[in-house]
């Protein structure tokens, strides 16, 4: 047994089954003009706001009744937050008392002297709430958890309270193309995992004795490993399930699926798998042992990278019991119903841009966050479901990773009143663009030197190529390495 303390170093062809052609939704945008934001959640109770994380260190309250704005921050640590790519502040969570003792929690980016173990981590700090309840107060910051990010990439980020009270905390693996330091299937380090910890008894927090870990080797904090960057996990507001939307790393993205009360230890395989494929060795491994995912589905058709949302419970009946997600490249939303393994698309003629994340209220009704914009799921119309678009197609950007330059070929079917192709980060910012007018039908030969419109070199990381016509959307993920 190992137990973190404060100087430790916490060093498209989609796989959907049938896809049916029954009543579609639409997206009702709420608010635009948001600064990268990356999750949205409310206090146990409260229905009158809804709590905006932006990545940049600034967490907003929307007004539901006006769906506006309060024109002051609720919390500002920008200051203190290291934003850019996949860094910043990524988490938030509300403690189920609120109510009563006005404790939240928040996962941020952190570097140099903001660090007090390396010039890179992540921190998990507890806030209160000030005598205005719309307004925190950042001076009652106590730090919980430090962990070093040996990258910038594969953060995690994700913060909520399960139903037993604890809180649960997800760390991408260190980043790294294919898990280079093996974190994934290291329990002795809480990269690549969920940790659960509780946050009720001695400072800054004690570890549950049913945590997995416990009396035995591996890391007391860690609830479940073999992640390779969970983006979004949340609890069935039902059933207490807990569902967890993994990155993949080339090829394919997983959802994975834990019963409410089973016990913890879970190894859910990566780097030895991607979604249900041997990655590392790349045939014949060793599955003894690992769980899983529940369903994948792989970049075909542009699909890159799964944003993960919620088991739906809210005033939509079509979708009650079904896992809401989506995929950052394509910017798709589908349903998925576990008991029949059937992912289906629920926004048809409609598109919202990258899914960077989901967020939900306390009436369990579902937001779509795109960075600069903030979507309520709403009934739309019975056009059907859509598939995944034909005519626009990107085939793999070769080499990928890239130090010098990557080359892409994108295929049209026909010609295109509005072809617009650019680079993105993964926030939503427009980096360079590469094509921008009218568009004849055929191939496209297309390349990137990893330079921004300015000229200027981009730091290593995770980039989105990222085509768009009048019709349909497409994209890529492409890792740049310095």
């Amino acid at each position: 047994m190992t137990r973190l303390t404060a100087t430790t170093i916490l060093g498209l062809a989609l796989s959907l089954g049938a896809v049916n052609g029954v009543q579609a939704y639409e997206a009702t945008q709420v608010l635009n003009g948001l600064n990268a934001a990356v999750f949205a959640t409310a206090p146990a109770g409260d229905d009158q706001r809804l709590f905006i994380v932006q990545q940049g260190g600034v967490i907003r309250v929307m007004d539901m009744a006006t769906e506006t704005l309060l024109p002051s921050p609720f919390l500002d640590i920008s200051a203190i937050v290291n934003y850019g790519g996949e860094q910043g502040l990524l988490g938030l969570a509300f403690h189920p008392d609120y109510a009563s003792n006005g404790y939240f929690y928040v996962y941020h980016s952190a570097d140099n002297a903001d660090c007090d173990l390396s010039n890179r981590c992540s921190w998990i700090a507890r806030y209160s709430v000030s005598a205005n309840p719309d307004a925190a107060d950042p001076g009652s910051r106590v730090e919980l958890l430090e962990v070093t990010q040996p990258a910038s990439n594969h953060n995690g980020g994700m913060l909520a309270f399960g139903p037993d009270g604890y809180l649960y905390a997800g760390l991408g693996d260190g980043g790294g193309s294919g898990d280079p330091n093996e974190n994934g299937q290291n329990i002795n380090t809480p990269l690549g995992s969920i940790l659960r910890l509780d946050v009720d008894g001695a400072m800054p927090y004690t570890v549950p004795a049913s945590n997995p870990f416990v009396g035995t080797a591996g890391l007391d904090e860690i609830w479940a490993y073999g992640l390779r960057n969970p983006w979004r996990f949340s609890f069935d507001r039902g059933t207490g399930d807990l569902w967890i939307a993994d990155v993949g790393q080339g090829n394919w993205e997983e959802i994975d699926h834990q019963l409410a009360g089973a016990a913890g230890g879970v190894n859910y395989g990566w780097n030895t798998m991607e979604g249900t494929h041997c990655y590392d060795p790349p045939s014949g491994c060793d599955q003894t042992g690992l769980t899983l995912p529940v369903h994948e589905y792989n970049h075909s058709g542009g699909n890159c990278s799964i944003t993960g949302g919620y088991l739906y419970r809210g005033s939509v009946p079509e979708l009650q019991g079904k896992y809401l997600f989506g995929d950052y490249c394509t910017g798709f939303v589908w349903a998925y119903d576990p008991d029949t393994d059937i992912a289906q698309r629920i926004l048809t003629d409609q598109s919202v841009g990258n899914v960077l994340s989901f967020g939900e209220d306390t009436a369990g009704e579902v937001y779509i966050l795109t960075g600069g914009s903030l979507w309520r799921l709403d009934t739309g119309d019975q056009t059907g479901v859509d598939l995944l678009p034909n005519g626009l197609r990107f085939a793999p950007a070769t080499p990928n990773p890239f130090t010098e330059r990557s080359r892409v070929a994108l295929s049209l079917d026909a010609p295109r009143a509005r072809l617009d192709v650019g680079i993105y980060a993964v926030d939503g910012r427009r980096l360079r663009t590469l094509r921008a007018g009218p568009a004849a039908a055929g191939t496209l030969d297309l390349s990137w030197d990893g330079r921004d419109d300015a000229g200027r070199k981009l730091p290593a990381g995770v980039y989105l190529l990222r085509a768009e016509t009048e019709k349909e959307t497409n994209g890529q993920r492409l890792t740049l390495i310095r």
